[in-house]
């Protein structure tokens, strides 16, 4: 029988799972979270920001600081009729376990807090602090979780010396990727401007069409850099086009594009943007974009806590991990303003956002020995000067 204040990995995923917490709502996860914490000395606040929870919970008061982060909502479940199980209901078969969040990221957490506890529990006496970094804003718009916490932390001073985010980082099999950085995110949101007409009497008008079409063409083409030892080139790509009346014989007034680049360390967002209209004005357009960005790259090099990781990864698995910056972003990017060195970790990738999303049960010990693992490493092994 489970024993509420003392649950397996296993178990307090299943709890987790089994609370509807859409996002932004936490449907009881972080309450359930720091219940489990505070017995162990850890001192927890609840963090609220236009109704999202967040968890800022810490074990000591010493450097360094080792946090531990991730986000307990998840996206909606989709049509229900299409689950083999009800999605909110933990459901295991064939060796899996089932339910929205099993794999992003709920088992993560789960994991993250009981390697914590079996690391206090066998090391009492440990040199420095950890933390827990925990939000139920991660899958909607962001602004009320993660970034919340990180503003109130760095106005604290309290800055972390290393932190895991627990994303599902495996491609193939538990522990072949870590996700040592992130590529950043900005979104230009194009109006291209003509004059509406008769297209039986171009002369009388002002195609907006014909005239952007060399400029995203060379858009389309530019290369904007060349990446560098973690990154692949900058992407530029365009998500969506629109203009017409629905009439087959009219020249449109306007033409909108949006577009969206995912971008490296190699750049930045201002450069883009920049480069963007030189392209744009060379052409004699006239024109309008918005822009949005909505994450900057990160990059953690190699170091002290993806050694860590990874000597601990390959204790368990016998993997070597892969060091990645691919994928989309995550609350990493703010994180990275106050902490040196950031890096996600998780299980297999291969269902998050789908239909019955899973994980191996076969997978979920061996996740906490490898987070328990890596706080041995950080804060048994490291030697003075070596943090940073």
């Amino acid at each position: 029988m489970e024993d509420i204040m003392n649950p397996t990995t296993f178990d307090l995923a299943c709890d987790l799972i089994g609370r509807q917490s859409v996002s932004p709502a936490d449907g009881g996860c972080i309450p359930r979270i720091a219940k489990l914490l505070e017995p162990l000395g850890f001192t927890c606040e609840t963090i609220m920001s236009n109704g999202v929870t967040n968890l800022w919970a810490r074990h000591g008061t010493a450097g360094p600081l080792m946090v531990f982060a991730g986000h307990i909502d998840v996206v909606p479940a989709g049509p229900i009729e299409k689950w083999a199980t009800d999605p909110f209901t933990p459901t295991v078969c064939d060796g899996r376990l089932y339910g929205r969040g099993a794999a992003d990221m709920k088992t993560s957490v789960a994991a993250m807090v009981i390697a914590a506890r079996d690391f206090i529990k066998i090391y009492p006496d440990y040199k420095g602090s950890i933390g827990f970094i925990i939000t139920s804003d991660e899958e909607d718009i962001g602004i009320d979780g993660t970034k919340v916490v990180v503003r109130i932390l760095e106005e604290r001073n309290i800055l972390p010396d290393w932190c895991i985010v627990g994303e599902p980082s495996s491609i193939e099999t538990l522990g072949d990727t870590i996700k040592n950085g992130r590529r950043g995110s900005l979104l230009g949101y194009l109006t291209v401007f003509g004059k509406q007409g008769h297209i039986a009497y171009p002369a009388r008008a002002s195609n907006p069409i014909n005239k952007a079409m060399q400029a995203l063409a060379d858009l389309a083409a530019e290369t904007w850099d060349t990446g560098n030892e973690y990154y692949e080139p900058t992407s530029w790509q365009m998500s969506n086009i629109h203009a017409g009346t629905g009439a087959n014989n009219v020249i449109p007034g306007e033409m909108k594009v949006d577009f969206n680049f995912r971008f490296s360390t190699a750049c930045t967002a201002e450069n883009l943007q920049k480069r963007v209209h030189d392209i744009l004005d060379s052409h004699g357009l006239d024109y309008e974009i918005n822009w949005r960005l909505s994450g900057e790259p990160f990059l953690t090099p190699k170091g002290s806590l993806t050694d860590a990781l990874s000597d601990a990864i390959a204790s368990v698995t016998h993997t070597t991990p892969a060091l990645s910056t691919t994928g989309g972003t995550s609350d990493g990017r703010f994180i990275a303003k106050i902490c040196p060195q950031v890096v996600e970790f998780g299980p297999i990738n291969q269902t998050i956002h789908q239909i019955d999303e899973n994980v191996l049960i076969a997978d979920i010990e061996p996740l906490t020995e490898i987070y328990r693992r890596t706080l041995e490493n950080l804060f048994l092994l490291n030697k003075p000067g070596e943090i940073r």
